[in-house]
This record gives structure tokens, sequence and C-alpha cells, in this order.
């Protein structure tokens, strides 16, 4: 109990007489060059967020549509095209197409999983 109570004056003898009631604050509230810069960025970034919200919105949505319409008249040339040559039974078959090493495990074997009949061919006979 003595020794609580010489460690308790020893402690009150050591601290200041006076303190102050006032804390001290380092973050000043006067303009100062930092804060007239962090403001003038904060307000420069809300102008570019609203210049490239307005980009996306008005700018990329037309684009898209444009080349969605520019996909389709591409396609439908191409399928134009197709139609005028000859039929996939007359034309030449060279020896690098179609290669078949072993027989694949689904269908008859001899068509690819992305077969489509309307652009593949392939005579056996012929290759």
């Amino acid at each position: 109990m003595q020794r609580q109570i010489l460690a308790a004056a020893a402690r009150a003898a050591r601290a200041p007489a006076v303190r102050s009631t006032v804390q001290r604050r380092f973050a000043s509230t006067s303009e100062n060059a930092f804060i007239k810069e962090r403001e003038a960025a904060k307000h420069h970034a809300a102008g570019t967020t609203e210049l490239w919200r307005k980009i996306s919105i008005y700018g990329t949505i037309p684009a898209l549509a444009l080349a969605a319409a520019n996909a389709y008249v591409l396609w439908n040339e191409h399928w134009e095209h197709w139609s005028h040559m000859p039929p996939l039974e007359e034309r030449t078959e060279y020896p690098y197409q179609n290669i078949r090493t072993k027989n694949y495990q689904w269908g008859n074997g001899d068509k690819t999983i992305f077969w489509n009949d309307s652009v593949n061919y392939h005579n056996k006979d012929k290759a």
C-alpha cells in the first residue's frame, strides 16, 4: 500500500504544474497553397468525369450502332458473293484441306466439331 502511495506521489511531482486546456491542432483552417491546389484538383476531376460520361453515352452508343450496321451490310455482301460461287461439290479440294489421321469420336467420324454443312464439304473419294 505504501508503495502505491509513493508511486502516485512521484507521478504527481513529475506532472506539469498547469496543464493547458486548449489542445493544439496542427491542421490550419486558413487558406494556403496546398488547400487551394487540392480544391482545384477536385474541381478539375469533377469536370473531367462529366466529360467522359458524356463521351461514353453520346459517343459510344452511336459508334456501336454504326459498327453494327456496317457488320450487317458486310455480312449480306459476303453471302451475296458466296451465292455466285459454284456448288460445294464442284470446288477443288486441295490436299491440305480436311486432313484426317483418324476418325473423330462424334457423328460419322469425318466432320469436325465445328462442321457447317453450308460452307464445309469433304469428299473422301477426291482426297
